[in-house]
């Protein structure tokens, strides 16, 4: 596995990325948008309760999530993120192609 987790977001008109250091454990937001990248990082750093399916999309359960306990926890808080801080992620967008033309400036 990659020791850097990746995926594309945007907020605002910005391109950016988040990127999840799998052994530092810890996250950075790249993003031409100061209150995006203070909100996003804050937010993917704090544990959070969130529903989660148990044994169908109908029957939930509670559960604390580290986001930065591992990726598949680290993806669970990302699907909470925009309606949070208004920072989209871009699950389908290539992160490759949005770091080599990022709206940061």
């Amino acid at each position: 596995m990659d020791k850097i987790y990746s995926v594309a977001v945007s907020c605002r008109g910005a391109n950016g990325w988040v990127e999840y250091d799998t052994e530092a454990k810890t996250v950075k937001v790249f993003l031409n948008d100061e209150k995006a990248v203070a909100d996003a990082e804050k937010f993917l750093s704090e544990k959070h309760i969130i529903n989660i399916p148990k044994d169908s999309l109908l029957d939930f359960v509670e559960k604390e999530i580290d986001p930065l306990a591992d990726v598949e926890s680290f993806q669970t808080v990302l699907t909470r993120l925009w309606e949070n801080t208004d920072v989209h992620v871009d699950w389908s967008r290539p992160v490759e192609y949005v770091k080599a033309h990022p709206t940061l400036d």
